[in-house]
């Protein structure tokens, strides 16, 4: 049965439904910390500074705030590219497909406040309305590497200098790293669902003269098909980010990836590319490691492959991304992290 015979007949009641719906979404949202915090803490009695309270939060709390935000994102970008054909997506683009376009991506993606997987499903989305690959990915980078906690951290603990380098590094990867492979054309290394359109489980040419109902359909049908897609990568992804969060190789660091070590810098990205957290969340580790003596520019590679290339948001990419765009991807960033790090330790020394 469609959408459309469950949808209210009248526009305001349809309007106040849709409103309920969305204020429901932002309620699960806003709740979903808080009330893990009850369950496991409060009532199941886990000890939060425990690796293993800790550990069972942050999976179930990242596997609902995932999925909102694949629910939410997904949804209201189908229903947005309804209106909106292909064509008429890229004639708008115009001249921005290539430089000017990652810009703009880069600087989206900064004020997005979304970790590596978060922003994933947006990143599907755009894809899906036919924003170039390459503009695209600039926007996927950017995002969880540049966002306004670090900055805010950065300037508190380091100063505005090292804040501004770290903003200047990021946007620099981004927009380069998002130019490059647009260039490659590793389009064709992504999974052809993504560019489909579907109505009522077939894949339909052109979205003009549908009703509101069948958009809204359009919306509901792609975030199931999408969820049944990706959902176990989903679950190993946060699982595998559950059992390695809060893990800190301050040791291993001090030992491979000082200052003394040509090769720390490799060392450092290493390291971070398993790990998986947001840029609030390394940064204590970041503080703790620079106190030791790190150089700056190790500690930031790190944090920028903590957050930017962390092994659970690879394992949700693959759903969507070809292993030919994946291993591009991640080789593009990670050089392009490596060298913004020697960069800093040489001019900060």
């Amino acid at each position: 049965m469609s959408i459309a015979e469950h949808l209210p007949a009248s526009p305001r009641t349809r309007a106040l439904a849709l409103a309920g719906a969305a204020a429901a979404w932002i309620g699960a949202y806003l709740l979903n910390e808080p009330l893990w915090d009850h369950l496991l803490y409060g009532a199941a009695g886990l000890n939060p500074a425990g690796r293993l309270g800790s550990a069972i939060h942050f999976f179930a709390y990242d596997t609902v705030k995932i999925t909102l935000l694949l629910v939410g994102i997904i949804f209201t970008v189908t229903v947005l590219r309804s209106y909106m054909s292909l064509e008429r997506t890229r004639a708008l683009l115009g001249g921005k497909r290539e430089g000017a376009g990652n810009v703009m991506a880069a600087g989206l993606g900064v004020i997005t406040p979304f970790c590596s997987c978060s922003a994933v499903p947006a990143f599907i989305g755009f894809v899906a309305a036919g924003v170039p690959i390459g503009v695209t990915l600039s926007f996927l980078i950017a995002s969880p590497l540049v966002n306004e906690i670090a900055i805010g951290m950065l300037f508190t603990l380091f100063g505005w200098k090292i804040a501004a380098l770290y903003v200047a590094a990021g946007l620099t990867i981004a927009v380069t790293a998002g130019f490059t492979l647009g260039r490659l054309g590793v389009a064709r290394w992504v999974e052809p669902f993504v560019f489909e359109t579907r109505l009522g489980g077939q894949v339909i040419d052109s979205t003009a003269g549908l009703s509101l109902a069948d958009r809204l359909q359009m919306g509901a049908e792609e975030v199931v098909s999408i969820l049944r897609k990706i959902w176990p990568y989903l679950l190993v992804g946060i699982a595998l980010g559950a059992v390695i969060h809060g893990w800190a190789p301050a040791r291993l660091f001090t030992t491979y990836a000082g200052a003394g070590n040509a090769f720390g810098v490799l060392v450092a990205v290493a390291i971070g590319v398993p790990l998986y957290s947001n840029a609030a969340g390394i940064m204590p580790l970041v503080q703790a490691l620079h106190e030791k003596g790190l150089p700056m520019g190790t500690l930031l590679a790190f944090m920028m492959s903590v957050v930017a290339l962390s092994l659970p948001e690879m394992i949700l990419l693959r759903r969507v991304l070809r292993p030919q765009l994946l291993a591009t991807f991640v080789a593009v960033v990670a050089a392009g992290i490596v060298a913004v790090g020697y960069l800093f330790n040489a001019v900060l020394t």
